[in-house]
């Protein structure tokens, strides 16, 4: 969430860096201002009124001790008329503060200024890439034909037991898949990053926290019953740990690594393009959450993708870097990287990885501070990335380690496995 002060003060300079979303924020943010002035001068007379309010009572009292009854019994009545006027006044700020709320929950991040223009996927900007994409043997595969030709994956059983995108992973297919989840979490774990086990399912609080709510309340499953949200990433939990925090200077950063389950609808998705692994409704993935110093969170975000640099590089899998347009940003996305494997049976790129820096956009959702050296109590910058996500990722091995024989396994992944080769 957009910090008010600062809309106030840049309403201009934020307008024109929204305008990189093709949003025109200048009305929503002329909305902000009126609101948050309306909520100010609220709180303003409120404020004069209890204190008036207060400085009436300890007259009374005076009065009373004094013995003189009559000018007690006056303040009184003005005392009684004033907290009227405070009750009026504190429903008139609760709405004033609500609807500033809702207007705030409608404004995404500001763009950083490296962020290019454009409208979709294809205006993204390659910043980096690596590997040579090999020639197949004749008579190479995708993904989902290798899965059946050597039984590792069943997508009927997972539509048989819940739906269409609940695929069924046995035999190989699973252990390459535990295999995966205990290299990402160990390359995590290596660098730093501390590792936690997290609730699958979230409160709407959380949801608010890291804005999946109410940006992408579509996308969620709600267990409506008890009001919970099946998480999305393990983003929303690992970051909402830290909700309405003050944490120490010398405390940060804070860095976190966590494997869970992620449920995503992913309403309106459907064609040849979302076949197979490319999208489903339910996936493994290892995530990486940074809370940061300011001065530090754009450092930090290239550590985080030198990082997952580096886990790629062991997987000895084709890859690129993309700096994400701004019509392609996330919602709470201040600047965003996406890591792409190529597939070379489908002849395509497929997205395995996106890492952001959010500045204090969920920061200042979450309340989450830190006391700096100055002694003052500022908001934190929060950072999250894959690393990795499993589908696209086993999809890139089955498909580019494929051979006449069989699957490869990366080197890497053998001590984790136990196997060379599916065959």
């Amino acid at each position: 969430m957009l910090e008010v002060a600062q809309i106030r003060e840049h309403k201009d300079v934020y307008a024109t860096a929204l305008s990189k979303r093709n949003i025109d924020a200048v009305s929503l943010l002329d909305q902000v201002i009126v609101a948050d002035e309306t909520r100010r001068s609220s709180q303003a007379k409120l404020d004069e009124v209890l204190a008036d309010s207060n400085k009436f009572s300890k007259k009374i009292g005076m009065f009373f001790k004094s013995g003189e009854v009559q000018k007690a019994n006056l303040l009184k009545e003005k005392t009684a008329g004033l907290k009227e006027q405070s009750k009026t006044l504190q429903e008139q700020l609760n709405a004033a503060s609500e609807e500033l709320q809702s207007l705030l929950y409608q404004l995404p991040n500001i763009p950083h200024e490296s962020v290019p223009e454009g409208n979709t996927d294809e205006d993204n900007v390659e910043v980096f890439r690596k590997g040579d994409i090999p020639a197949l043997h004749d008579g190479a595969q995708p993904h989902w034909e290798l899965a059946k030709k050597y039984d590792i994956i069943d997508f009927e059983l997972g539509t048989k037991i819940t739906g269409a995108g609940f695929p069924v992973f046995k035999g190989k297919g699973a252990r390459l898949q535990r295999a995966l989840i205990s290299y990402f979490l160990d390359k995590n774990t290596a660098a730093g990053y501390t590792e936690y086990q997290v609730p699958h399912l979230v409160n709407e609080t959380s949801g608010f926290g890291t804005g999946q709510l109410p940006d992408k309340e579509g996308q969620m499953y709600h267990v409506t019953e008890d009001d919970l949200y099946l998480i999305p990433t393990a983003e929303v939990p690992v970051t909402n740990m830290f909700r309405g925090d003050l944490r120490t200077h010398d405390e940060l950063p804070i860095t976190c690594t966590g494997y869970t389950p992620c449920f995503r609808r992913e309403a309106g998705s459907y064609g040849a393009h979302v076949r197979g692994l490319n999208r489903l409704h339910q996936f493994d993935k290892v995530e990486i959450v940074r809370i940061e110093h300011p001065d530090r969170s754009a450092i930090a975000l290239d550590e985080m993708v030198e990082h997952i640099k580096t886990i790629l590089d062991e997987l000895e899998l084709p890859y690129r870097v993309l700096r994400l347009c701004g019509g392609d940003l996330g919602f709470t996305a201040h600047l965003t990287y996406d890591f792409e494997v190529f597939s070379t049976a489908q002849d395509r790129w497929l997205e395995i990885s996106s890492v952001s820096n959010f500045l204090t956009f969920q920061a200042n959702r979450l309340k989450l501070r830190f006391k700096d050296a100055d002694g003052k109590n500022k908001l934190a910058h929060t950072l999250n990335g894959s690393s990795l996500a499993l589908p696209r990722v086993l999809a890139g091995i089955l498909e580019n380690c494929q051979t006449p024989e069989g699957i490869k396994i990366p080197k890497v992944l053998v001590p984790y496995c136990g196997f060379e080769m599916i065959d």
